[in-house]
């Protein structure tokens, strides 16, 4: 039998059936979603473009239009309400921006947060997502490139491409009767005149290689070709690269060694170097392999700094491409990691055309890939005269970043970051030095052993 007291008696009942009566006749509210939070705000300013990143702790839905007269980009972002870290963003933004004049920061409306950008030029604003990778969680990304890419040697080739049989070979020779030093005209990135690199130690003078200049024999014509070689400074923006245990990223020290390689270049006749990047922002793979075409380089070498689980893994390293699977599980786990780099740079994949995705098939040649090998085998004995080498011998495995079909290409790993004492010789001018030194004279080398490749055609 029921215990009578846990029975509500007649006069309880029905005043509780009138309360539930009054709260069925109240409106019902939708809970409102907690607020993302914002983890961080970071600015990548280039010439190429400009990247606005937004990490955040959940993903969240951006509509985005820009207005004209003058040049404005709005961004509404749904599920975020005023925050400190939107006001840092406002100051990041920096006065020597190539894009970017101002930002304005509000609440539009519930639950909606609009950036206001005061743009100096038109621009093809791209904006995505990035799920959660690396140290990331989700990022929401905002870039800005150029509405109109300025590109003066594509421009200047479509211009006299019917009054000259070798037209690039015409530019490059121009430029190259400019003063040893000068920065080059602009390809399809600007240059910035660059300065030394802040670094440890004060500069050490510059040991030069003891092969001779690069002078190929004339052709019958009596001209010869401006080799082009392009440097691709390894990750860079979002994508640190490897840290080392002294806090060294990756990205920046093999920017100052690619920017000593580019002026001993630039300084040796017959020879021009061309930059992937020359300042911190990100490089999807597909495009330093697409830029290195487009100006129609004679050689490719990206530069990097390796890292292992291991801290005493140490020396130096040089990689060429292969068809038939890497030559060592280590060098198949190298291009697995630096093949990542657009995951943690952050590609937007829905702007990839089939164009840009064809670069990535495996499309090399045999001719090419037995080019890399010689052209690294000099650069590997060229090292190994001042630092150990990590394996006597050019190694080879699937790095998205050397599938040129017609571009020798390698990947020089100059030490191992993740070694502490390789760190700190990796920061210092002397030994960005020698390692740039050493580059070319392996490049030197390889030029010189093929004179034909400064032949000029036609």
């Amino acid at each position: 039998m029921a215990d009578s007291s846990l029975i509500p008696r007649s006069g309880t009942r029905r005043r509780l059936l009138g309360a539930a009566a009054t709260l069925a006749l109240l409106p019902v509210w939708p809970r409102t979603a907690q607020a993302a939070s914002i983890l961080a705000v970071r600015t990548w300013p280039a010439d190429d473009y400009t990247r606005v990143t937004l990490e955040i702790d959940t993903e969240l839905k951006a509509e985005h239009f820009t207005l004209d007269n003058p040049h404005r980009l709005v961004v509404d972002i749904e599920g975020l309400t005023m925050a400190q870290a939107l006001n840092d963003l406002v100051s990041k933004v920096k006065p020597d921006d190539p894009y970017i004049a101002g930002l304005r920061v509000a609440q539009n409306r519930p639950n909606v947060v609009r950036l206001v950008f005061d743009l100096k030029q038109a621009i093809a604003p791209q904006v995505f997502t990035l799920k959660p990778v690396a140290d990331y969680q989700y990022r929401l990304v905002l870039d800005l490139y150029p509405h109109a890419t300025q590109d003066s040697l594509t421009a200047l080739l479509k211009d006299i491409s019917q009054q000259d049989d070798d037209p690039l070979a015409r530019i490059l020779e121009d430029i190259s009767r400019s003063p040893a030093g000068s920065q080059p005209a602009p390809a399809e990135t600007p240059a910035r005149p660059t300065s030394p690199p802040a670094v440890a130690t004060a500069p050490a003078q510059p040991t030069r290689p003891t092969q001779q200049p690069v002078r190929p024999p004339a052709t019958s014509g009596g001209r010869t070709r401006t080799l082009i070689v392009a440097i691709d400074p390894g990750h860079g923006g979002e994508d640190p690269g490897a840290i080392g245990p002294g806090g060294t990223h990756e990205k920046t020290v093999v920017l100052q060694i690619a920017k000593r390689l580019q002026r001993l270049i630039d300084a040796t006749p017959g020879m021009r170097a061309y930059m992937t990047r020359d300042s911190d922002f990100f490089v999807p793979l597909n495009v330093r392999v697409l830029k290195a075409r487009r100006v129609k380089a004679d050689l490719f070498i990206s530069i990097h700094a390796d890292a292992w689980t291991r801290p005493s893994a140490n020396g130096s390293s040089v990689f060429a491409l292969s068809q038939r699977g890497a030559s060592s599980t280590a060098a198949r786990m190298m291009a697995a990691r630096e093949n990542a780099a657009d995951l943690i740079g952050g590609v937007n994949l829905g702007s990839q055309d089939r164009q840009v995705a064809s670069v990535l098939l495996d499309l090399s040649t045999t001719a090419q890939i037995s080019n890399s090998l010689q052209v690294g085998g000099n650069v590997l004995d060229q090292i190994g005269q001042f630092h150990r080498l990590h394996k006597p011998r050019v190694e080879q495995a699937g790095f998205a970043v050397l599938r040129a079909p017609d571009i020798p290409s390698i990947l020089v790993e100059t030490a191992f970051i993740s070694n502490p004492r390789e760190e700190q010789l990796l920061k210092t001018a002397a030994h960005q030095d020698k390692l740039a030194n050493a580059i070319l004279g392996g490049v030197r080398s390889y030029f010189a052993a093929n004179p034909h490749i400064a032949q000029a055609t036609g």
